[in-house]
């Protein structure tokens, strides 16, 4: 019988663990600040940066919304990363992706100091995931350790197989899993016999992007499946990578979509901003 992760329950717990920390901050006269840049009027960036601020204010935090225009030029958004990364009442600064075309989203991104860089995607930081020497992990690869943890399901010696190698999940996500003693096979597009990699994994990581993409022939018998995708099937319903009906009762333990990895990727953004507080205050 498999049982349902729930990134809803865990999100919670791990956010009450945020508010306790950010309360005592307070206390001494600490706050902690994360500024959110918005460019243009991207209806689905909107809904996320709305749910970025309701999250911070769920566990204390301050946030600061940059909002710019749908022109806005490369320069002119270097100019306010350059402002918010010397501003000290900042502590995490996230852009929100995607840029529109005229932006060099490479070149903001790396911009973003560091010791701020609440979404793990500049270089320094990318570097000190793969040494496993870290103070930010990418927050969906994060969001999922978090949830094994929950629900004491180990790593170590397993099997794991991550479908996808982006830069935001199925690399990162990998070395996650490496560091925590799994024997990781990352696949992609260009993967062999793909279903005889899945069929070997004790945890199985989807990331592709594609709805229904893994179905009951790729999973084995008691694995954990987690599904990291958000897509829109043909009545526009929102769903997984994971054909959730059909593979969950092969499963020992399964994320759904949604309610599954989503709820976790904002805490964990949370948790980075937290992160960097304390740093900044320890300097």
């Amino acid at each position: 019988m498999f049982k349902i992760i729930d990134g809803k329950e865990v999100a919670a717990s791990v956010r009450e663990s945020i508010k306790k920390e950010v309360e005592v901050l307070e206390k001494d006269g600490k706050k902690t600040g994360l500024a959110v840049i918005i460019v243009g009027n991207n209806p689905a960036s909107r809904v996320y940066v709305n749910n970025k601020k309701k999250g911070c204010a769920e566990v204390g935090m301050e946030s600061f919304e940059y909002a710019l225009p749908e022109e806005t030029t490369t320069d002119e958004l270097l100019e306010l990363v350059e402002k918010l990364n010397n501003d000290t009442a900042v502590d995490g600064i996230l852009c929100q992706l995607p840029l529109p075309k005229q932006i060099d989203e490479k070149k903001v991104l790396n911009a973003i100091a560091p010791n701020k860089d609440v979404d793990a995607f500049h270089p320094v930081n990318t570097g000190h995931i793969m040494i496993g020497d870290h103070s930010f992990l990418p927050c969906t690869p994060a969001g999922i350790m978090e949830m094994l943890k929950y629900y004491n399901i180990s790593v170590e010696g397993k099997e794991c197989v991550v479908i996808g190698r982006s830069n935001i999940v199925g690399k990162p996500m990998a070395m996650l899993l490496l560091g925590q003693n799994g024997t990781v096979t990352i696949c992609h597009s260009r993967t062999k016999n793909l279903k005889e990699v899945t069929r070997r994994a004790d945890i199985l990581v989807a990331a592709v992007g594609k709805a229904y993409f893994v179905t009951e022939d790729m999973v084995k018998d008691g694995a954990v499946v987690i599904d990291v995708g958000m897509n829109r099937n043909a009545e526009g319903k929102l769903c997984g990578d994971v054909d959730f009906d059909k593979v969950k009762d092969k499963c020992s333990f399964i994320t759904p979509v949604p309610g599954g990895v989503g709820p976790m990727t904002i805490t964990m953004l949370l948790k980075n901003t937290l992160t960097a507080s304390k740093e900044h205050f320890n300097k």
